[in-house]
């Protein structure tokens, strides 16, 4: 297994309740989509600090790049914060259409996201890393959450 598996597979779990999320605030069910979408935002969150505070800034030791792709994959976790907090709001506010239009945008920001991850960052951080313990502590940290 690789340092950055446990990320690639979260990715995977985050889309999942995603869809669970989404669906569920399609058809009205707002119990339903606003327990979806707290366990999305909290599973996000997690794995946005797990990248923030264990992979990038090994990665950032271990390579000396501080303004390289770990740089904008910071930039697009504030963005998606951002539109986890326009959901929110929408849940809240039991906003079909205010969730429907910030979902489509997280939608395509998370696909575009996790692809840059998985195909450029994370080989990278493999390659970096080695045989660090970076990725027995994001085992931990996803398992924990």
């Amino acid at each position: 297994m690789s340092i950055t598996d446990p990320l690639f597979q979260h990715h995977k779990h985050c889309d999942k309740i995603f869809a669970d999320a989404e669906d569920a605030c399609a058809n009205g069910d707002w119990a339903a989509g606003e327990q979806a979408f707290t366990l999305l935002r909290d599973q996000l969150e997690t794995h946005f600090t797990s990248e923030e505070e264990l992979l990038f800034p090994a990665f950032e030791q271990a390579t000396g790049m501080t303004s390289g792709p770990t740089e904008v994959m910071r930039g697009e976790h504030r963005q998606m914060r951002d539109l986890l907090a326009q959901m929110q709001d929408a849940v809240a506010s039991r906003d079909g259409d205010a969730f429907g239009g910030a979902a489509e945008t997280l939608l395509i920001l998370m696909q575009q996201h996790n692809m840059k991850e998985e195909n450029i960052l994370y080989p990278m951080c493999d390659n970096a890393l080695g045989a660090s313990d970076v990725g027995a502590s994001l085992v931990e940290r996803l398992n924990a959450s």
